[in-house]
């Protein structure tokens, strides 16, 4: 899907944008990069598809260990933070009984978007990849027994999280700030599934 398609390039849209980044896919040489690829593609697909979600309607755009995506203007942002990640943790856990390890950290917020010549513009993507490349997060994944840790923004966690919507449980989010680009930025981190243990059937 094209941005023209996901959004007018006279203005500006407010959507949820979801950004994912593997652990340790620089130190790997190429063959095994293609496969981790291959892996994250799977992973994503499946996710996606067992949370009800087209992946085909997300604007994706490609990072070589991860991707940024924008969620179409009719997504449920408490269903995606409730269940696609919890599809994600089910997936990498496949992985791992697979004995193919695929550990992420995963990062959502909403806010306001367009298109511009060389890809996405606005304070939704910046703050999502903020969000995903601060160390506190990146830490967070490193000492966790789970493959996968979320973050989200401040703003989405109280418009969405704190709601309980499909199950959300805000104790299992720790709040986080940091400082990246001058800028300090407020965030929620949640390691594994977000939603109650006893709902997940």
């Amino acid at each position: 899907m094209t941005l023209e398609m996901v959004t007018p390039l006279r203005g500006l849209v407010y959507r949820l944008v979801v950004a994912v980044d593997v652990e340790g896919y620089s130190k790997l040489d190429a063959l095994d990069q293609s496969l981790v690829q291959s892996r994250l593609s799977d992973v994503l697909d499946v996710a996606a598809r067992k949370a009800g979600l087209d992946r085909d309607q997300w604007y994706r755009q490609v990072r070589g260990d991860g991707e940024l995506a924008v969620l179409p203007t009719d997504a449920d942002a408490a269903w995606v933070v409730a269940h696609f990640t919890e599809q994600l943790v089910e997936a990498l856990a496949d992985l791992r009984r697979a004995g193919t390890p695929l550990r992420m950290r995963v990062a959502m917020h909403c806010g306001p978007l367009t298109a511009g010549a060389f890809g996405l513009v606005g304070d939704a993507p910046i703050v999502t990849c903020r969000l995903l490349d601060a160390k506190v997060v990146r830490d967070a994944l490193a000492g966790a027994e789970d493959d996968l840790v979320l973050v989200i923004s401040q703003q989405l966690h109280d418009d969405v999280v704190r709601t309980r919507f499909h199950d959300l449980d805000p104790s299992r989010f720790r709040p986080t700030r940091f400082r990246m680009k001058n800028q300090q930025y407020s965030g929620y981190l949640c390691t594994g599934a977000p939603r109650r243990a006893w709902s997940n059937g």
